[in-house]
Order: structure tokens, then C-alpha cells, then sequence
């Protein structure tokens, strides 16, 4: 894709909804895949009431609308201002009590993990079932849409034709290990790595454009002695808290 191509894709507009400014792709299809869409509000007539404590709304109750969910409440039971990165807001903007803290959740997300998936790290990756493992760079693209492996080949995954990601992980005890999966196909529940496991690896099935059925490729951490193993890991579960997010964006 040329860098005049990118550019138009990659541009964004501001806009203004009831909700606040928002920074949003100037193309629908080319935003984030973590993305989430704006609620609807619901109607003042169909809240009498706060949502959350049941206090009737007067003249000097007022309502307010989450801008993540689009319930209504009362001042005391949504009065915080959170950032909403998913739904690509310039500012903080109003929150229940439950969403905010659903949404200070993910920015950990956005300030920790999004930026390795951004940077990169150095797996051996398999593809299909190839007894052949390359050294490659795996790095998520700056508008996030696609895994992009660089090694001796390149090869391009669209972030939102993965079907199925699997952690493989090792114990602490010797060997012991284990492994956890999450499928984000619709109608499919997440399942969190947990114990003590550390991530080695991971399988990833997609669809890819012009090929039947399902592609899958592994990536696995190397056994090096320097700082890319443990960047390797801290990628993986990274990319893990990814598809957690990926899962909900097609379950909204």
C-alpha cells in the first residue's frame, strides 16, 4: 500500500456529538478494531428515576448520561469524568460508577500495552502446519488493523479476520504447563490466562482474502539470553488483553 494510500486512510475529522468531541476516522471502515460505538441514550421520558440509586429527578435532580453505556443518573452516581479512549473522545467525559472503572481499566491498555504491540517483538513463527519455523518481527500497525510480520518474507494479518487466539503458557514449577484459551468468535466466552504462568507462545487462527477455510500461524518466544525474550512475553500477553477487547467491540 502506497504512503499517499496510508495517509487517506489513517486521516481523521473531529466531530461533535451530545456526548462530546470525538476524533474519529474519516473513514468508518479504517478505524480501530478496538473500537466501540457510541450509545443511545436512553430517552429523558423513559427515566423518572436514577438508574443506579432510584431518586426521582427534579428541578433540582438533575439527570445525566453515561457516555458509555447511555443509561441516565443523578449527579452523585455519575460524576466522574473518565477518558474514553475506545470511543476515541479528545476529552474526559462523563461516567457511571461502573463504566469508569471499566474504562480506567483499559487505559492501561492504551498506555502500557497497545504501545508493545506497537513496538514490536522477535518470535519464531510457524505457519499452517509447516515443520519450518522463521524469525520474525510481530508488530501491530499504526492504525492497528493489522499484525505485520517481517523476517526474510512479510506477511499481513487483518487484526478483525482473527477467529481465535490460544495463550500457550509454562509454569513456574518444572514441568509444569498449561495452556488458555481465548475465542473471539461471536457466541464464544473469554477465558483469562491465570496462576503463575508465564506466556511462551501463541496460536492465532484467521481468515485470510482468496483462501478457503482457516489459516492459522504460532508464534513462539525465543530461549535467547538477553531482554527479547522478555519482550517477547510482555507482547504476548499484551496481545492477549487485545483480543479480550477485539471480543467485545464484535459482541456490542
Amino acid at each position: 500500500m502506497s504512503s499517499e494510500v496510508t495517509a487517506r486512510h489513517d486521516a481523521k475529522k473531529l466531530v461533535r456529538s451530545p456526548s462530546g468531541l470525538r476524533m474519529v476516522p474519516e473513514h468508518r471502515a479504517f478505524g480501530s478494531p478496538f473500537g466501540l460505538e457510541e450509545p443511545q441514550w436512553v430517552p429523558d421520558k423513559e427515566c423518572p428515576r436514577c438508574m443506579q440509586c432510584d431518586t426521582k429527578f427534579d428541578f433540582l435532580t438533575r439527570k445525566h448520561h453515561c457516555r458509555r453505556c447511555g443509561k441516565c443518573f443523578c449527579d452523585k452516581c455519575c460524576s466522574q469524568k473518565v477518558a474514553l479512549r475506545r470511543m476515541c473522545f479528545v476529552d474526559p467525559v462523563r461516567q457511571c460508577a461502573e463504566c469508569a472503572l471499566v474504562s480506567h481499566r483499559e487505559a492501561e491498555f492504551y498506555d502500557k500495552q497497545l504501545k508493545l504491540l506497537l513496538s514490536g517483538a522477535t518470535f519464531l513463527v510457524t505457519f499452517g502446519n509447516s515443520e519450518k519455523s522463521d524469525t520474525m518481527v510481530c508488530r501491530l500497525s499504526s492504525n492497528q488493523r493489522y499484525l505485520l510480520l517481517d523476517g526474510d518474507s512479510r506477511h499481513e494479518v487483518e487484526v478483525t479476520r482473527i477467529a481465535a487466539v490460544q495463550m500457550l503458557t509454562e509454569g513456574f514449577s518444572p514441568g509444569e504447563k498449561d495452556m488458555h484459551t481465548y475465542t473471539s468468535l461471536p457466541g464464544s466466552q473469554p477465558v483469562s490466562e491465570g496462576g503463575n504462568a508465564r506466556a511462551t507462545g501463541m496460536t492465532l487462527q484467521y481468515t485470510a482474502p482468496g483462501v478457503e477455510g482457516v489459516t492459522q500461524l504460532k508464534l513462539t518466544a525465543g530461549e535467547d539470553a538477553n531482554g527479547s525474550r522478555r519482550q517477547a512475553t510482555a507482547w504476548l500477553v499484551a496481545m492477549h488483553k487485545a483480543a479480550k477487547l477485539l471480543y467485545e467491540s464484535r459482541d456490542q
